[in-house]
C-alpha cells in the first residue's frame, strides 16, 4: 500500500478552513443573539392606545391618579384632548407638532 507523503495541506487550504471555521461560529451566535433579543423585544412592544387605556386604567386603580386626571388622560389617549381657542391641544402629545 502507497501512502502519500506530499507537502500536506497548502498555507491557503489551512486559511479557508479557519475562517470558515470562524464563519460558522460566527452564524451560530447570531443564530442565538437573534432569538434571544427577538423574543424579548416582542414582548416589550406596546400595539397602541389599547395598551395605553390598560395602563392609564392600572394608575387608577393602584391610586397614582385621581378620577379627573383619569378623564383628562383618557380624552388626551382617544385623540379627543381638550382644545384651546387657536385649536391646539392643551396637553402635548409627545413632541407630534
Amino acid at each position: 500500500m502507497m501512502w502519500y507523503w506530499g507537502n500536506g495541506a497548502q498555507w491557503w487550504a489551512m486559511l479557508i478552513g479557519f475562517l470558515v471555521m470562524i464563519g460558522l461560529w460566527g452564524a451560530i451566535g447570531w443564530v442565538i443573539w437573534y432569538f434571544v433579543t427577538g423574543s424579548t423585544s416582542q414582548s416589550e412592544q406596546s400595539s397602541g392606545p389599547d395598551d395605553a387605556k390598560s395602563i392609564l386604567d392600572q394608575r387608577l386603580a393602584r391610586g397614582e391618579i385621581d378620577a379627573e386626571e383619569y378623564r383628562q388622560l383618557r380624552e388626551v389617549i382617544g385623540g379627543e384632548g381638550t382644545r384651546v381657542a387657536n385649536g391646539h391641544s392643551a396637553v402635548s402629545t409627545g413632541g407630534q407638532r
